[in-house]
């Protein structure tokens, strides 16, 4: 058994940190609160400080980038936190797993592959290229071992107000309400299973096939954000409301007081053409299949009812 330290204790770096535990790691979990699930190491310090990320990682087999800014604040809180934590992995020699994501891409001419081009169109998809670049600049000159692990869109347990298919969605849906989509619901969409992210977080870190490329975490078959809805009403045996389309002006003006709803223009693409990623790379290699679509909104329709009778 290892010793693995993740950094950032959000709905991804939890699940990571609570899976090596169960497998018999050594733990630590990294965020500025200190918090996070029980039955692993918690420690508190801001991931952009290289001093204390170095201290904590010392004698570490991996050290995974779970972090995950506001994304409004990308362009200033993401470039000190990249450097500390490739600073952090060359300094201890730590196998270094960075979460990504598809935004490198930029829009999509058919399903994606981690051998696609990176095109980012905006600047916040731009500093998530440069992050990898540098690491993977770093490795190529055998100064870390680096690997990224890029998902689409999260949902699942515990996902809440960033996810597609949490709060906005699955309670709507159980009280009867039509959910308000901000983009095209007939167009299909990869949807990506947090426990999933974090087998594959886990697979990569401990397998040393996984150094000196990104891959795509293995994701069950797109469907429309209509064929989600009908899929967990189905499977919570409540009519289907139905899925309805925010309209683009409206988000436009809501995006003038809220950040996060202002900062979905920048990815609207993603939502109003076909989204699909191809995850045959990892499957193949490493022997890991996606949970299947009704498997994973079973758990997140059981997740969800606990939370709201809780709530009640």
């Amino acid at each position: 058994m290892g010793k693995h330290v993740i950094v950032g204790a959000g709905q991804v770096g939890s699940q990571v940190a609570t899976l090596l535990a169960g497998q018999g790691h050594e733990v630590v979990l990294v965020s500025r609160s200190g918090s996070g699930p029980g039955g692993v190491e918690k420690a508190a310090a801001d991931a952009s400080d290289s001093a204390a990320l170095i201290r904590l990682a010392r004698g570490a087999d991996a050290l995974y980038n779970c972090v995950n800014p506001l994304y409004h604040r990308w362009m200033r809180d993401w470039p000190p936190i990249a450097d500390s934590l490739l600073a952090s992995a060359e300094a201890t020699g730590a196998g270094y797993v960075i979460l990504g994501n598809l935004y490198v891409y930029g829009p999509p001419g058919g399903p994606m592959r981690e051998s696609d081009p990176l095109r980012p169109t905006s600047e916040k998809a731009g500093v998530r290229v440069r992050m990898w670049q540098d690491a993977l600049a770093a490795h190529e000159a055998g100064r870390i071992r680096v690997t990224e692990v890029r998902g689409s869109d999260y949902f699942g347990p515990g996902c809440l107000d960033q996810s597609h298919l949490g709060e906005r969605f699955v309670p709507r849906l159980l009280a009867g309400k039509p959910v308000r989509f901000a983009g095209d619901p007939a167009q299909p969409h990869s949807w990506t299973y947090v426990p999933d992210v974090a087998r594959a977080l886990v697979t990569a870190a401990t397998d040393d096939r996984s150094w000196g490329r990104a891959w795509h975490v293995p994701t069950a078959p797109a469907m429309s954000a209509r064929e989600v809805a009908e899929r967990l009403c189905a499977l919570a045996g409540v009519p289907d409301p139905g899925v309805k389309v925010m309209p683009h002006w409206l988000i436009r003006a809501a995006g003038t007081v809220s950040p996060m709803l202002g900062e979905l223009e920048h990815v609207r693409y993603q939502f109003v053409s076909p989204f699909v990623i191809d995850s045959t790379d990892f499957r193949s290699t490493f022997g890991m299949a996606p949970t299947s679509m009704d498997e994973a909104l079973a758990a997140t329709l059981a997740w969800w009812r606990v939370r709201l009778a809780a709530a009640a």
